[in-house]
């Protein structure tokens, strides 16, 4: 269990130090300071930074340098970054507070705010371009997958579907199930492809592998998410509870109730363990995986 600590102690280090180096200011950005300040207040408030772990850990996990997914794991989480700042805008989900203290549309204004967002989706693309460590060819394969995992068919995909549903009455199991793949699994699967990248891994299958399980567990998440919401406080999540019910969202816990959303998040938590046989190096990713099902923030 230390040995596990302090390799995810490690990696949420590393990916710190990297994020304030990518977003730093200069003279030639002085007229944007308020811009940088932004992206940064969101980009250093703190978070679980899972996705950049889990890169970093298929990196290890094929044989790879974790230093080699420096530019990935941190545009990974400045997109993740960026779609939190714009779910919490009035438009969107229109939330006060995340990781414990006020979103970044109320520590600055709703305009900043959304182009800080706007900054932070288009930032990882050159971070990953003008990485010295990757290959041509592990770049343009990384900003590929990248972009698919974001965009329509991803995770900004995800979030319309998101928002149809709260007008819906008629919202069933098969819905949830796309919706979250879209908005929660794709972003998670991509980060686990990239650390494959980053290893230099070519095998299909272990490709493959890594993108199930990324989807499995941004599954499984999301609904250990949809417990939370109305099982923890305010206090360990950081933002508000109970928020769902008031914006008429269908979750696992409306369509089933607590025990058997939670039954069902373990049920898909062993899935996404099986497939971690696929790798030598499994030891980390499955105690991570473990600690996801039963996290309480």
């Amino acid at each position: 269990m230390n040995d596990f600590k302090n390799k995810f102690k490690e990696y949420i280090n590393f990916t710190e130090a990297n994020l304030k180096e990518y977003n730093k200011h200069s003279k030639a950005t002085e007229a944007q300071k308020v811009l940088i300040d932004a992206m940064n207040y969101s980009l250093e408030a703190g978070g679980k930074r899972i996705r950049p772990v889990l890169t970093y850990a298929f990196c290890e996990a094929c044989g790879g340098n974790m230093d080699s997914a420096a530019a990935p794991a941190a545009a990974i989480e400045m997109i993740h970054t960026f779609s939190l700042i714009h779910d919490d805008l009035p438009a969107m989900d229109d939330d006060d507070y995340r990781r414990g203290k006020l979103s970044c549309h109320k520590a600055f204004d709703e305009a900043t705010a959304i182009l800080a967002g706007d900054a932070l989706s288009v930032l990882p693309f050159a971070v990953i371009a003008d990485d010295e460590k990757l290959s041509d060819k592990q770049k343009i394969k990384i900003i590929s997958q990248l972009a698919r995992a974001v965009g329509r068919n991803g995770m900004i995909g995800g979030q319309i579907i998101d928002m149809e549903n709260e007008k819906r009455t008629d919202v069933d199991e098969a819905n949830l199930r796309n919706m979250y793949k879209h908005k929660t699994g794709e972003l998670i699967s991509v980060a686990c492809i990239m650390g494959c990248i980053c290893a230099g891994a070519e095998d299909e299958k272990i490709i493959e592998a890594a993108a199930e399980y990324g989807y499995k567990l941004g599954l499984a998440f999301q609904i250990v998410d949809d417990i939370l919401d109305v099982t923890s406080t305010t206090e360990e999540l950081g933002k508000p509870v109970g928020s769902d019910a008031e914006e008429n969202k269908t979750t696992f816990v409306t369509l089933y109730g607590v025990e058997k959303a939670q039954s069902i998040a373990e049920e898909i938590t062993n899935d996404a363990m099986l497939l971690l046989e696929n790798f030598e190096n499994n030891s980390f990713l499955k105690e991570l995986t473990n600690m996801l099902l039963n996290r309480r923030n």
